[in-house]
């Protein structure tokens, strides 16, 4: 469920995968990572979310 979440984001935004989880969680490997089947925990599924969130307010999305 997040890494679908995290795919649309990453097209709507077209935003590089190492880009995105250096800024979401410090960890550039993060969508390659859950890609091969890493099961985030609860709390860097808030994070992830959060910066999601907040990214998209400040695009005015």
């Amino acid at each position: 469920m997040l890494l679908r979440m995290i795919e649309t984001f990453l097209r709507q935004n077209d935003m590089p995968p190492t880009t995105f989880g250096r800024h979401s969680a410090r960890d550039p490997r993060l969508v390659f990572d859950l890609r091969l089947g890493r099961e985030p925990g609860e709390r860097l599924t808030r994070r992830v979310e959060h910066f999601m969130n907040t990214y998209r307010r400040s695009r005015g999305q």
